[in-house]
């Protein structure tokens, strides 16, 4: 290779200015909204509270009981969970419908309704408009999770697709620490702010819709759903410039030619597939892991983990800002790696560190009281596996979501993934206090085998997918289907490239 091709392949390594500010504009209304409503809602418990007891009062005449008083907290906790699984339900549908973009623009009404009825809910004396906003940021959070990973790794490149589609795990830590960060009380943590703090997640929705209007819808909707030639050719110059327009247009043909005929896959259709099995058994495990690794279960009982490992209980709320603080981090260091390293490397390495980090912080519960040095060797263990999550699955796995199907089935793909990341988030939720009851300080065993099992299959069956084009991680799996079968699944089941 001579100088002149090896710069202008350097070259094409780096995003231009409008690929990165359209990536921006995608997440800040999309994941970045996911993660700030998970963390937000923990800083006013103990107010919240106190409003649905003051409310019942009024209306009763009588103090609410603790029983009840937990189901309706509870209730406008997992409502959100509620709303995400509905939200991911119809997100494929519409990104089809309204395209990706369209489907962005339109999610954000959501998130305004959601911010106006919590911001109401105290001035009107109703803890059920709390309930109902909750439930919309849900389905905000839902679509965004959904339909965002689809639009950015449409309109990355092949060679930094990877690095691009980072944006969703960056502005998902980015979103649970800003979240932390707003619940501090020096800004709306108090206990009189509390109703402003649940509606700023309409700033966000504002800040896209004023951005995204100004880039284009990806350019692999309008060239394969659309057949809008003209307007592929547009937005892949305005993303990539007039340079690269070309080659990116070149493989978007391929995979168009490839799917002639072909209409967009429902997700029961996935499931008929024998050509998708293998990559449709790998996204619902890597989806239920994401959330049954133990992750999440940290986020939501921080202030349980740190209290259990000697941590002042004044000091806490700072601790829980420096685990969004080392996730995010974590997240953009790994956006620098992903193309270096690759998919494969980052996220089984991430589940085996975790899983060591599961063992260890078991044993540092189990002899807390033997030295007060272990309390903070426990407290060490939450940050280096909140590091470990953020270095692998925290962000490839919704690029391998992308990554493992072609347009068709790239929406019902998402669908299914989504669906079981919710439910699987729901499910954690529920479960987890009971296995802390039931197991104590042997609780992080359970995450043990998830992160242990989950690390060996990535090893066993997935491949690498960096630098490869949709169409030939698809011919990578299908031919070791047929490998694994032992025959073909009959004529036309292996997707043939464009001779280059």
């Amino acid at each position: 290779m001579n100088f002149s091709e090896g710069s202008a392949e350097s070259k094409k390594q780096f995003p231009s200015k409008s690929l990165l500010l359209a990536v921006c504009a995608a997440c800040i209304g999309g994941t970045f909204q996911y993660g700030y409503n998970v963390s937000v809602i923990n800083a006013p418990t103990q107010s919240v509270q106190k409003f649905i007891n003051q409310t019942w009062r009024e209306r009763y005449q009588t103090g609410i009981s603790e029983d009840v008083l937990t189901l309706l907290w509870s209730t406008i906790v997992s409502m959100f969970t509620l709303g995400g699984f509905v939200g991911v339900t119809i997100g494929g549908t519409l990104s089809v419908k309204l395209g990706r973009k369209g489907t962005l623009l339109t999610n954000n009404i959501f998130a305004l309704l959601a911010a106006l009825l919590m911001g109401l809910s105290h001035p009107a004396g109703s803890f059920e408009l709390l309930i109902i906003g909750r439930l919309l940021s849900g389905i905000n959070a839902g679509i965004g999770l959904c339909v965002q990973p689809l639009y950015l790794g449409e309109i990355a490149p092949t060679a930094i697709r990877g690095a691009m589609g980072m944006g969703t795990s960056v502005f998902i830590t980015g979103g649970i620490l800003t979240g932390q960060v707003m619940g501090l009380k020096e800004l709306l943590g108090r206990e009189e702010h509390w109703p402003i703090l649940l509606s700023t997640t309409c700033i966000p929705a504002f800040l896209q819709l004023l951005i995204l209007p100004w880039f284009p819808e990806s350019p692999r909707y309008l060239l394969i759903d659309k057949a809008d030639d003209e307007g592929c050719k547009k937005a892949l110059k305005q993303l990539h410039g007039m340079a690269a327009c070309d080659g990116e247009r070149e493989d978007i043909e391929k995979e168009k030619n490839n799917l002639v005929g072909f209409q967009a896959k429902k997700p029961w259709e996935l499931f008929t597939d024998r050509s998708l099995r293998w990559q449709l058994l790998t996204i619902i495990v890597l989806s239920i892991a994401q959330q049954l690794s133990g992750i999440n279960a940290i986020y939501f009982y921080a202030e349980y983990m740190f209290k259990q490992s000697g941590i002042p209980v004044d000091k806490i709320p700072y601790a829980t800002v420096g685990t969004g603080a080392c996730e995010c981090i974590t997240a953009l260091t790994c956006g620098m790696l992903i193309e270096c390293l690759g998919r494969k490397v980052l996220i089984a390495g991430g589940y085996t560190l975790m899983s060591i980090c599961c063992i260890l912080f078991t044993l540092t519960l189990t002899f807390q009281d033997a030295s007060p040095v272990f309390p903070y060797l426990s407290m060490v263990c939450v940050f280096a596996f909140i590091l470990s999550f953020g270095l692998g699955p925290g962000g490839v796995t919704n690029i391998l979501i992308t990554e493992l199907f072609t347009q068709n089935a790239r929406p019902a793909a998402y669908m299914i993934a989504g669906s079981v990341n919710w439910l699987s988030f729901f499910s954690i939720g529920m479960i987890f206090p009971f296995i802390v009851l039931g197991l104590k300080q042997y609780c992080f065993l359970v995450f043990l085998v998830v992160c242990c099992s989950v690390g060996t299959y990535i090893f066993l069956v997935v491949p690498e997918t960096k630098n490869k084009t949709f169409l030939e991680i698809q011919n990578e799996f299908q031919s070791s289907n047929k490998r694994k079968v032992g025959s073909s699944d009959g004529a036309g089941t292996t997707l043939l490239t464009t001779s280059i």
